[in-house]
């Protein structure tokens, strides 16, 4: 795992160069984030900036309000008041502009949402023929490589069904990958997993932390967010209460609630 973590800060230390070169805004960029769902508030003046390369873990209690700002940053769920920016651009409200970021932007679920009735190949292939027009060879040669990149090659003929749920979820990632996005965002993607399937998902997730890819990473795995994070946001009642790097805030969180947090969660 060291050999990981120092292949990941080269790997990073060359995406901040580049994004340097590139422009000066961050990849993913939130103002002022307002969500109501009826009269429960569940999103408070969230303000986040996310940078091209960088591995972002959201941790908190269940209802902190995690999920939902995940999801609003792709607009599956719209937001009442705020701006939410990628690339420096604003979130499109629909149509075609709505569907090029929804491209740009990868997302993996709790559930893995995979097509029962197709093959694996066929779910991680049928994007980025529909939706980038690739050639069917193209698209086939792509896919085969994510899932190998995933090390699920060997189940690219079988059909969903047939494979555990570790492998449906490395399938998702494939998929997501699949349509090249400029940033993957992980909505516990464990969670629904049976503890001895749960590592071989983490274990992508490093993968991908190591090669530069900028990911937004909702979990309850707090030994993914020690290894993998450049930061943590700890989230309660809808407020970010804390940000700072992993040793800052497993070591010396500055809010009692991440205190109470952290002592409920890593005793156990």
């Amino acid at each position: 795992m060291s050999d990981i973590k120092e292949n990941t800060m080269k790997t990073r230390e060359n995406v901040a160069s580049d994004t340097a070169m590139d422009s000066n805004h961050p990849l993913v960029e939130l103002s002022h984030v307002e969500k109501h769902f009826g009269k429960l508030h569940v999103l408070k003046d969230i303000n986040l900036k996310v940078n091209k390369g960088e591995v972002l873990v959201v941790v908190g209690p269940s209802g902190s309000g995690k999920s939902t700002m995940c999801r609003t940053i792709n607009r599956l769920e719209t937001i009442d008041s705020g701006t939410i920016r990628i690339d420096g651009q604003p979130l499109p409200q629909e149509g075609k502009d709505l569907a090029n970021l929804r491209a740009e932007v990868g997302m993996v679920f709790q559930q893995f949402n995979l097509f029962a009735n197709k093959t694996i190949l066929e779910n991680v292939t049928l994007a980025p023929v529909k939706v980038r027009h690739m050639d069917r060879k193209e698209a086939d040669d792509l896919g085969m490589d994510l899932l190998a990149r995933v090390g699920v090659e060997n189940q690219a003929n079988k059909m969903p069904s047939q494979l555990s749920g570790g492998q449906q979820q490395r399938v998702a990632i494939a998929r997501a990958l699949a349509m090249q996005p400029k940033i993957m965002l992980f909505d516990e993607p464990t969670s629904a997993l049976d503890p001895e399937m749960v590592n071989e998902v983490l274990d992508v997730m490093m993968k991908l932390a190591a090669e530069g890819m900028t990911m937004i990473c909702v979990t309850h795995e707090m030994g993914f967010a020690r290894k993998a994070a450049d930061h943590v946001v700890f989230m309660a009642d809808g407020r970010i209460l804390e940000k700072g790097t992993p040793d800052q805030f497993f070591d010396h969180p500055r809010t009692e609630r991440a205190k109470d947090f952290l002592s409920k969660i890593l005793t156990h």
